[in-house]
């Protein structure tokens, strides 16, 4: 892989992580063209393609540090106090303990996601191999943000946040490790469904990534690393993405909570079908 082609994928991993129309399907569309295009590089649902797909996650979670700075370091601080609190004394994690029991909800996010990724992992790798499976998830994805902008005002803070809510977020965060499916679409989306006003419910969505992805980026370069390496990537190529795809994601998540909060997300519902029918109907072709 040459560095245009890693700065090429940065880029389209920094505009459509948080733009709601999955940026992993948009990945692998980019890598099938170029593939048809006579490029070289590994082929998507390869071990170190799958990777180099999670690394450039990995870059966009600098975006949302960036952009969510005061709230993290205020969440990050609570948790290390509060969680001083509760070990100095007897009782129960209550709502006064707010950013611990948010963590610990998190990380039952992250389990429930883990849980689905590793039942179903062998089917998801296979869809990356077959890029005309990936119209129905853009398709579905489309109809599920049209719905969104459909519900009225949410009701619920994030001090009504239940262990269901968060189970339910995280079942469907693992089912947008399937390209097409949006994870910050279907998390938020769940989120929504379960009473969260749309400022939580995104904010609920993106700190969720950052245990997630970290976590599923360990764990995919053990694998690479026991078979034998990068293969065609090198550290450079990684680096460049990486770096590529923090600068832009910045920019379009800054972009999609003005949005998401003004419940405009079916803007994003007519790429979607959009792209879907192109690819159907052979106006992009994948080579």
């Amino acid at each position: 892989m040459t560095l245009w082609i890693a700065t090429l994928l940065g880029v389209v991993q920094g505009v459509f992580m948080f733009i709601p129309v999955s940026s992993t399907a948009h990945l692998v569309l980019t890598q099938h063209w170029l593939i048809g295009q006579g490029h070289v590089l590994p082929a998507p649902d390869s071990a170190e393609m799958i990777l180099f797909d999670l690394v450039v996650h990995v870059g966009t979670l600098v975006s949302i540090a960036i952009v969510f700075w005061t709230s993290l370091v205020r969440l990050s601080v609570g948790i290390a106090r509060q969680s001083l609190q509760w070990a100095s004394r007897e009782g129960t994690l209550g709502r006064e303990l707010l950013a611990l029991r948010l963590a610990l909800l998190c990380a039952l996010s992250v389990v429930a996601t883990a849980v689905v990724g590793l039942l179903l992992k062998t089917t998801f790798e296979r869809v990356f191999a077959l890029p005309l499976l990936v119209v129905g998830t853009l398709t579905l994805t489309g109809i599920l943000l049209w719905w969104t902008d459909t519900l009225g005002a949410r009701p619920r803070g994030l001090r009504q946040i239940t262990p269901r809510n968060a189970v339910v977020i995280g079942v469907a965060q693992g089912l947008a490790l399937v390209p097409g499916f949006s994870r910050s679409g279907l998390t938020i989306s769940a989120a929504l469904l379960s009473g969260l006003k749309r400022r939580w419910a995104a904010e609920y969505s993106f700190f969720l990534a950052i245990p997630t992805i970290l976590a599923a980026t360990g764990v995919q370069a053990i694998e690479v690393g026991l078979n034998g390496g990068l293969g065609e990537l090198n550290h450079g190529v990684l680096l460049t993405a990486f770096v590529v795809a923090a600068a832009v994601g910045t920019l379009a998540l800054r972009l999609v909570l003005y949005f998401l909060y003004r419940a405009r997300m079916k803007v994003f519902s007519f790429y979607l079908w959009a792209l879907a029918a192109a690819v159907l109907l052979g106006v992009i072709d994948l080579g």
